[in-house]
């Protein structure tokens, strides 16, 4: 944005109140700050700034993050190109990731405390969805740089700053690796502080691809994923072992399931039946971001970024493959069972269909011995009788495994009995 097409201050606060009346209507402000506001009036976010935005991660936890995040190598040039002269002209420099959270925020250090009174402080999330309107959040959602002044920002809490940032993108792929940022008073509403962030961002670029990719510290630079029979997945990764959450076992399983990146929107849909905003789905992966690292785990769109080998994909290749026998004794239980994700329950649902009907459909009565022995194929009352028909006439497994499935056939016929005694008594009454 150029300054000079910047409404007056007294115009923009205007608009505010006016937007704050009526939302619909248009402010009457530039058409990239009205859209952000539309978007925030819709995320719920209030106009009187009463709502700080949240930390997504302990102290502790961000330390870790910010190691390994790409962006610590361009700190240094941050620092030499944004940070100098911050103490004289009163304004700060920030870097954040992909999802908004602030990472490092360094610079004058009157500016800084307050800066901290708006929880714009490392940690924070300062995504548009969860602080309204604000160069880094805009920025981000829009992917491109931009100056936000004063009135500009949606919440009130906020006009009294302005602010220009610019994302900073993967060499080679394209992708968003996160935003970098300058704050503070009036020498920020100016043409200067919008090129210097866009020079920032570029030098960054430019750094990044000089560095060796962090792929290049795995040498296997691969990810074994074990979800099969377990409620929590499993990821081991260079020596490193992570046992995930029930929420962020679903994440990494549909992610491995997509094999490429996914926009949030089509992620939402694969972890819930019922609707999951896009702020809910964002501060999970943030969390996961946490634990695996951005080198692992990116976004915009999301994904795996490394080669992932995981047990249920093994199991469906060596049935694709006509080997039965291995996939049975790889196959550990159902995957994620207690899991209602979609993604998840179509998965499981596949596989046990395809093992099931592979195993009742060879002539092996080993296979099926295993298959009725397991947990999940015990009351399979087909796999019993299959079982049956293929042992010895006379013999006393035989005979066990037509009675245990007699029985199944009588436990499974007792429902529909029901339901059809139902369905006369029904009829009856009308």
């Amino acid at each position: 944005m150029d300054a000079s097409t910047a409404a007056s201050a007294h115009e923009l606060r205007t608009a505010h109140e006016r937007f704050a009346a009526s939302p619909e209507a248009h402010p009457g402000i530039r058409s990239l700050v009205a859209e952000s506001w539309r978007r925030c009036a819709a995320s719920g976010i209030p106009l009187d700034g009463g709502c700080q935005p949240p930390l997504r991660t302990t102290p502790e936890e961000l330390i870790a993050y910010r190691r390994a995040h790409p962006l610590a190598v361009a700190l240094p040039l941050f620092r030499e190109l944004l940070g100098a002269g911050a103490a004289d002209d009163g304004h700060v420099f920030a870097v954040g990731d992909a999802d908004g959270t602030l990472l490092w925020i360094e610079g004058d250090s009157a500016t800084l405390r307050r800066a901290e009174r708006m929880q714009f402080t490392e940690g924070a999330v300062w995504t548009e969805a969860q602080a309204g309107t604000n160069a880094p959040g805009t920025a981000l959602e829009l992917e491109r740089a931009v100056q936000i002044v004063t009135g500009e920002h949606y919440s009130s809490a906020v006009h009294s700053w302005s602010c220009a940032a610019a994302p900073v993108r993967e060499p080679g792929t394209g992708r968003v690796l996160g935003v970098v940022d300058l704050s503070g008073g009036g020498t920020i509403a100016t043409p200067p502080a919008l090129a210097a962030v866009r020079a920032a961002a570029l030098a960054a670029e430019a750094e990044l691809a000089r560095t060796p990719p962090a792929t290049l510290l795995d040498p296997d630079g691969g990810v074994r994923l074990s979800a099969l029979g377990r409620d929590s997945a499993v990821l081991e990764r260079g020596g490193q072992v992570h046992h995930l959450s029930p929420r962020h076992s679903e994440i990494v399983v549909a992610l491995a399931l997509r094999g490429r990146g996914v926009q949030g929107d089509r992620l939402a849909v694969d972890l819930s039946e019922r609707e999951l905003s896009a702020s809910t789905l964002r501060a999970e992966m943030t969390r996961l971001r946490a634990v695996l690292g951005p080198d692992l785990l990116g976004s915009r769109p999301y994904a795996l970024l490394r080669p992932v080998r995981s047990d249920f994909g093994e199991v469906a290749s060596l049935l694709a493959e006509g080997r039965m026998a291995q996939a049975l004794a790889r196959y550990a239980g159902p995957l994620l069972p207690r899991s209602d994700a979609p993604a998840v329950v179509d998965q499981r649902r596949a596989l046990e269909q395809q093992l099931r009907g592979a195993v009742l459909a060879d002539a092996d009565a080993g296979l099926l011995r295993r298959w009725v022995d397991a947990e999940w194929g015990t009351n399979d009352a087909d796999a019993w009788l299959a079982l049956a028909r293929r042992l010895p006439g006379g013999s006393a497994q035989r005979a066990a495994a037509a009675a245990r499935a007699r029985a199944l056939d009588g436990e499974r016929a007792i429902p529909q009995q029901v339901a059809r005694h139902a369905a006369v008594l029904q009829r009856s009454r009308s």
